[in-house]
């Protein structure tokens, strides 16, 4: 049984890893991706150039079979990525305009306009989905108010998932769960809203046929193969958005699971069968999306997340990083090392995670970042420590906006890049008071992408022979007591304070420096 290829297309990098059947790693590649700011006259545009995308991909590709001795044994590959960034492609393949980064908030005006159109529950209960700025539905409607011309050339629009493979075997579709990223999708029937698009302006033969994971596309072209050396007979099978990838690695299907990513984005998943789309999941923060799984969705809540400790990283650590270079090692290892020494609470430090806004459990696109508690006691030390709590204190709002009504889960599958700093994995387990578990999977990102790929060659029968097939012991972290108790207090009287007191500074920040005239 040959190998098969998870391809993730990351917000910080894009990584080809090869796995056996049983999900063993064998090799992998990686490139990072670069963000461009062309435009000079908003110099907070920001997208990604689809040349160096793929330029990423084919390198990564490259890399990951280079170790192998032959790449014969390639049987499939499944792509997944981050949503809602999408491109428009004319009919022959041409791309349009670069892909608008998520990062990128010029399309506030449209978001806004359409919360006039629909209200949140009505959305909610036509989608699935709660309005987030950075959804295909705004990219569109933004495109069509500033380059109609543009649109009217448009013959699909592409996630990037879906350009990806259609680079790499010609074939033009999109899966349900990257389908419901775009704020178009109706998720009892995976069918285009005409609701939504009539009510935008936006014509539904733009949009790919949504399909369910799994389905083989096609092979590789020709030229791909000569490209990154695969063979001209590996299959490329339809993946998924990216974590939710991830929870089908772990097995998250059902309503009595959670999952915690932790990645350039933090998600929490909770698994269901039965669709629920009453107004009330809407008030508490949710969002659906279909799952990989057939049958099967995820329910969401989110908020950027390690985007910001590579904010510190980059912009407050060049001695750590000189000190990695003498000692040989990861310039985390400095970071984690000096953030161990931080007692709880970092000495009065406290930060706010919205470099990106608020997604969750209040929408407030225009509330910034923050520390706050500074004082001459604080250190660089503390306000890494603070970084990492914040983020938490984050994840915990968000997981008991997940849960509802509903008993705290008796635990949680943590996942994603996060899970190898046992540091900031016990400081979850201490601020949310629930157990946390980690598999010992490989990047469970690209494994479940790995997982569909094999769905389609035959490897496995089904999805619960495919999660069956990978399981693994896990790690346990364990809530402390004490630690516990006092992260309780500093986050119910000072943390939760903290967005709705820098409201309106936070509003008159943004209207300033960052929402341009777009």
């Amino acid at each position: 049984m040959g190998l098969l290829m998870g391809l993730d297309i990351g917000s910080t990098s894009i990584k080809a890893v090869l796995y056996d059947h049983l999900g063993n790693f064998v090799s992998e590649g990686s490139c990072a991706i670069p963000l461009s700011y062309p435009d000079t006259e908003h110099e907070t545009w920001c997208v990604w150039e689809p040349e160096k995308i793929w330029d990423c991909v084919v390198f990564s590709i490259r890399k990951a079979i280079s170790q192998k001795e032959s790449a014969q044994e390639v049987d499939a590959l499944a792509v997944t990525g981050f949503g809602m960034d999408g491109i428009p492609i004319d009919r022959s393949g041409n791309a349009l305009y670069p892909f608008i980064s998520w990062h990128c908030m010029r399309t506030l005006k449209q978001y806004d306009a359409f919360g006039k159109m629909m209200d949140a529950r009505s959305l909610f209960h036509e989608t699935g989905k709660k309005a987030m700025y950075m959804d295909s539905i705004y990219r569109m409607m933004w495109m069509q108010e500033h380059f109609p011309e543009m649109m009217e050339k448009t013959y699909k629009w592409l996630l990037i998932e879906d350009y990806i493979n259609f680079k790499l075997c010609g074939e033009i579709a999109t899966d349900f769960s990257m389908g419901s990223t775009t704020s178009a999708l109706k998720p009892d029937t995976h069918t285009w809203s005409d609701k939504i698009l009539r009510k935008v302006g936006i014509p539904v033969r733009i949009f790919p046929q949504p399909m369910l994971s799994g389905k083989v596309l096609g092979k590789v072209l020709p030229g791909v193969s000569a490209l990154t050396g695969l063979n001209k007979d590996v299959k490329v099978v339809l993946g998924g958005h990216d974590y939710v990838c991830a929870a089908f690695a772990a097995g998250v299907v059902d309503e009595h699971q959670i999952m915690d990513i932790t990645g350039t984005w933090e998600m929490l998943i909770r698994g269901c069968r039965d669709l629920d789309l009453t107004p009330q999941l809407a008030d508490l923060g949710y969002y659906i999306e279909g799952h990989v799984v057939r049958d099967a969705y995820c329910i969401c809540v989110s908020n950027v997340s390690g985007d910001m400790a590579e904010w510190y990283r980059r912009n407050l650590a060049e001695s750590e990083e000189q000190r990695a270079k003498e000692e040989g090692c990861s310039v985390w290892d400095i970071l984690m090392r000096g953030a161990k020494q931080s007692p709880v609470g970092s000495r009065g430090c406290t930060f706010l995670p919205h470099f990106s806004g608020s997604n969750a459990p209040v929408t407030e696109m225009t509330s910034l970042g923050a520390f706050v508690g500074m004082h001459n006691l604080v250190t660089k030390v503390d306000m890494m420590h603070a970084v990492l709590e914040g983020l938490t204190y984050k994840m915990r709002e968000m997981t008991e906006t997940l849960t509802g009504k509903s008993p705290l889960p008796d635990r949680i599958i943590a996942m994603g890049g996060a899970v190898r700093n046992p540091l900031w994995m016990q400081m979850k387990a201490d601020v949310t008071g629930i157990p946390i578990e980690v598999p010992d999977l490989h990047e469970a990102t690209p494994l479940g992408a790995a997982l569909l790929a094999g769905l389609g060659t035959g490897a496995y029968q089904n999805t619960d022979e495919a999660v069956l097939a990978v399981r693994r012991e896990c790690v346990f972290y364990e809530p402390n007591t004490a630690a516990y108790t006092q992260y309780d207090d500093l986050y119910k009287n000072v943390y939760r304070l903290l967005q709705p007191a820098l409201k309106t500074v936070n509003r008159n920040i943004h209207e300033r420096f960052i929402s341009g005239s777009g």
